[in-house]
Order: C-alpha cells, then structure tokens, then sequence
C-alpha cells in the first residue's frame, strides 16, 4: 500500500514538473533568461548549473518552480519577462496549462493503443470489447439499492449485459436478491429487498444501469483518439462544474440519483491508488483526467493562478502600465492562503472521514 500511495504521490509531482516545464521552454523560446528550474521548493539539497539556468532539486516535495527573469518586477531589459511584448508573456504564462493538456492527450492515446479506452456501449454491441461489464451510473434516494450501500461506479458481477441484469431482476418479484458487487478491488455480496411499489422511471433496485467496456484502436488511430477523448473529458469537467453551481446557488437542481463528490489531496491520492490497483490502463486514465481537471483549475482568473496572472498582464495591456508588483503580490498571497485554507477544509470535511 506504501509503494502504491508514492507512486501516486510521485505521479502528482511529475504533473506539476511537466506544467512547470511549459513556462521554462516557451521562456527560452522567447529568448527570457530562466534563472532556475526547481524540482520541489525550498530549502534546496542540490543543484548544479547548466548554461545560464541553475536546475535544483528541492526538500519539500510538492511541486515545483520556474524563476524566470523579471516576473516579479524589477528588471526590464530585453532578456526579461517584463521586456517582452505582451503576447510572448501570456504565451508563456499560458505554457503551463496547455502542458496538462497535452499530457492527457499523450496517455489517453497510449491507453487507446495498448490497453483500450474506457466506453459506453449497448447492449448489441460487441464488436472489438474487452471486458464489456455493467456498472452503476447512480443510486436514486430512499431506494433499496441506497439502502445496500451500493455506489456509483460499482460493477455487478455475472452479467455483461444491462438487459441481462434488469431480466433477472424482473423474475426475482417482491423477493430479496444477492448480487455479487465489485468496487475497487473489494468484492462485496449484497442482499437486497427488491420494492414492489416504486417511480416508474427507477425500477425495483432504484438504480441507473451502463454497459462499459474497453475499446482498443490500431495505432494510427490511437493519437486521434487519445485527442477526442481528452477533448471529452474536458466538457465533461466543465459541465460538471457548471452542474455544481447551479445547484449551490439554487438555480437548478441535481439530476434524481446525481451527487457532487469533493476530493481534497488525501482524497486523490486514495482514488490514485485504487486505480492504480485496477491496473495501470486505468491509474493511467485517471491521471490524465486529473490533468485535464489541473488545466481547467489553473486556467481559472484566480489570482495566485495562471489565469490569475493573465487577468494582471489583460489589466497591464488595458491601462498601458504594470499593476505594483507589491499590489499583485499581496492579492496573489491572499488568494494563495485562502486556497490552502478551503484545501485544508475539504480534506477534514470530506476526505479524512471518506479513508477513516
């Protein structure tokens, strides 16, 4: 369990490397002199000079930082951030999202060429299928399948079919069943009290059924793929989140059987490992869903953000003159502390009492 959670934690750390390293590359292109590349923060263990950039390697191993020349003020020559015209600088700040993005594209075509990509299909469908299983796409209320525990993402055992499931159902009236449900690696029997009596749209088990398997693509395909897929994940996010605040500002309701789920670090590095114990195909799938999820975040105009930065540099470019370094680093400091803050209460509110 301790090599499975590092890993995790280590897949986290690469993320945010690569997303640093699309700001170091795009500065360099651009001719701005990057002063350091660091590998975790500070205090500094070691490090070694390569050219004009010092690469270090850093004791807290939470992400890591580029030092590019003039970002924070103070320097204005040609070989500095302030220097360049104000689309080099958005370009470069920009860098970093885009870097998420393209990782996600790079495993989902990895994944759609050797493993398969994770589908929904029907129930007619059987053409190239590995491991075609019928999973729970949600629990409906004060049904019976809430009342058995089961989950979203939950797969019942013996069927490949939704049909299949929802036939043995039917023969099974006003009687208790036992399905055989596996959730992670876990596999729990539950025995449930099938209702008589019951909304015409959510059956005797209260549950919304999918058939989902793995579709593998030839090569050539798998790229093309890997790029589709991402673009998915992306509307799926952002749909989500659109669902989200809907429903916390009252404008509109969840969907019957649909829950929003918080996640904090602790909560993550959970999920990583229990996927990375379903296999690396879907440790893999979920790293670059968390990627895409660290695109969109970060591209957010939150101060202490990249798309924080972006709304400072669009002010920058509208006034004709820099906002106070000072200024902007207070805002980007407050923001930063209140991010850790909310951070800080996810994982008590949610993950801690999720793993305990």
């Amino acid at each position: 369990m301790i090599l499975t959670v590092l890993i995790a934690l280590f897949s986290l750390i690469i993320l945010i490397v690569i997303h640093e390293f699309g700001h170091f590359i795009l500065a360099k292109k651009f001719g701005t002199k990057v002063e350091e590349f660091g590998v975790g923060y500070p205090p500094r263990l070691f490090g070694r000079q390569f050219g004009e950039t010092f690469y270090s390697i850093n004791l807290l191993p939470f992400g890591a930082f580029v030092k590019i020349r003039g970002e924070q003020g103070g320097v204005e020559d040609y070989r500095s951030f302030i220097g360049l015209p104000m689309w080099q600088r958005i370009s470069i700040v920009l860098g970093g999202v885009v870097s998420f993005w393209i990782v996600s594209a790079i495993l989902l075509s990895v994944v759609a060429g050797v493993w398969g990509l994770p589908v929904a299909v029907n129930d007619d469908d059987n053409s190239n299928l590995i491991e075609p299983k019928v999973q729970v796409a949600l629990v409906m209320p004060d049904s019976p399948a809430r009342a058995a525990d089961l989950k979203t993402g939950d797969v019942i055992l013996g069927f490949d079919k939704v049909r299949d499931l929802q036939d043995f159902i039917k023969e099974q009236p006003a009687q208790e069943v036992t399905l055989m449900v596996k959730r992670g690696q876990d596999v729990y029997e539950k025995n449930i009290a099938l209702r008589t009596s019951y909304p015409v749209d959510e059956g005797p088990l209260g549950i919304g059924l999918t058939r989902v398997a793995l579709k593998p693509y030839p090569w050539y395909q798998a790229p093309v793929q890997g790029v589709l897929a991402c673009g998915q994940l992306t509307a799926n996010i952002v749909q989500g989140w659109v669902m989200g605040v809907k429903s916390m500002v009252g404008l509109e309701e969840l969907p019957k059987g649909v829950e929003m789920e918080l996640r904090g670090p602790l909560g993550i590095l959970d999920l990583l490992r229990e996927y990375f114990n379903l296999g690396i195909n879907y440790f893999l799938f979920l790293v670059s869903l968390i990627s895409v999820a660290l695109a969109l975040v970060n591209i957010l105009p939150i101060p202490a953000l990249d798309g924080g930065k972006i709304v400072f540099l669009c002010v920058e470019w509208l006034r004709g003159r820099p906002i106070n370094y000072k200024t902007e680093q207070k805002i980007s400091a407050t923001f930063f502390i209140l991010m850790i803050l909310l951070l800080i209460f996810v994982t008590i509110k949610f993950d801690i009492p999720r793993l305990f």
